[in-house]
């Protein structure tokens, strides 16, 4: 019956090794395992045109995050319209953002391209800002012999009262907090031939005052950022090409002397290819660069104002990996990077920039089970 409790979960454990740094832990020249994802979803559909959906997550990522259980999702999903030509709705509750090809799904390892999703554009550092938010989202799906039209528009509060959030949006631990406007989220997505080419535009902004608190390093700022993603990917019988492009202007004002004002341009991309070896195998390939500033991509005009390395301002990844299917509920993978740069790091594994080293390796493995 269509009104019968559906009930899914999944457990990843992950493994990160550096030659150099920090990540997901304490990982430098040794196994860190401080990266561990466990959740578990339900959906009920009491009429053909209403479905409720909550899943609960505990998400363990270095010093980032911590592994307590929260809620990842919870909504009412009304369908209003709906017919062969496509179908019209609104979601209500903690809906998961629309950002890019993968933010929806980003913490269900079986349906990432890699072990982390690209760390230019999915930051694993910035996870909890952009992960969810509590409001509502329309949903607009059209089909035509053309192509298929997938549009959304959500407005919502953002998940930012968090350690991890704070850190994520001014670099540093602050005492206050902070409140947002309703944060805009609109995607569209279409498709042709049934998914063999997909083009992607997903534009938001976050407008966030700070409040400060007793002896707070920080006064009262605003934040605005205001990202836009371009994507595309192309899917043949055995092999896909994604690549995806994101700017990322973000503005600070009047936090004080310990987060000056600033205006930074964030640019960042990859190209990801990915190939089925077989049945059970499938191989990856990606370049994956980001700039903190695109008008001062080496970090040179940074490092002069701060002393700060020049090369915590940009990152740039080469990744080969392996993905196995052991079982369609089982799935291994193991991946290699090679980077310049430290700009995706996140401050809270690597809390002195000055023992930071330009040139790392990076190896991972990852186990996935889902019922």
């Amino acid at each position: 019956m269509g009104n019968e409790l559906q009930l899914h979960g999944f457990l990843t454990q992950g493994m990160v090794i550096t030659s150099d740094n920090n990540f997901l832990g304490q990982s430098n020249k040794k196994a860190s395992t401080d990266f561990r994802e466990i959740g578990v979803n339900a959906s009920l559909r009491p009429t053909s045109d209403l479905q409720l959906s909550a899943g609960l997550l505990s998400h363990k990522a270095g010093a980032t995050d911590n592994g307590e259980v929260r809620l990842d999702y919870g909504l009412i999903d009304w369908t209003i319209s709906s017919s062969e030509q496509g179908r019209g709705g609104i979601r209500l509750g903690r809906v998961k953002n629309a950002y890019g090809l993968y933010n929806k799904t980003r913490d269900v390892a079986f349906t990432r391209p890699s072990v982390l999703l690209p760390q230019s554009i999915y930051f694993e550092r910035t996870r909890n800002v952009t992960v969810a938010s509590d409001g509502a989202e329309l949903y607009l799906e059209r089909y035509g012999e053309v192509g298929n039209l997938f549009v959304t528009f959500a407005l919502g509060q953002p998940q930012i009262g968090s350690e991890a959030s704070k850190v994520a949006l001014v670099g540093l631990t602050p005492n206050g907090s902070f409140e947002s406007k309703l944060v805009p989220i609109l995607q569209v997505i279409y498709e042709m031939d049934g998914g063999k080419y997909r083009l992607g535009f997903t534009t938001s902004q976050l407008d966030a005052r700070y409040n400060p608190g007793v002896r707070d390093v920080l006064q009262a700022g605003r934040i605005k950022f205001t990202p836009t993603v371009f994507s595309a990917q192309y899917n043949a019988e055995f092999w896909s090409l994604t690549s995806e492009y994101a700017l990322r202007p973000v503005s600070n004002r009047n936090f004080g002397p310990n987060s000056p004002d600033s205006t930074m341009h964030g640019q960042s991309y990859y190209i990801q290819g990915s190939y089925r070896l077989a049945p059970k195998w499938e191989a990856l390939l990606r370049y994956d660069v980001l700039y903190a500033d695109s008008e001062d991509r080496d970090g040179k005009a940074y490092a002069a104002a701060t002393r700060r390395p020049d090369f915590t301002r940009f990152a740039k990844d080469w990744t080969t990996g392996i993905r196995f299917d052991l079982t369609p509920e089982f799935m291994l993978r193991a991946e290699y990077h090679r980077i310049d740069g430290t700009g995706y790091l996140p401050a809270q594994d690597n809390p002195d920039p000055r023992t930071l080293e330009r040139r790392w390796d990076m190896f991972m493995l990852l186990g996935s089970f889902r019922f």
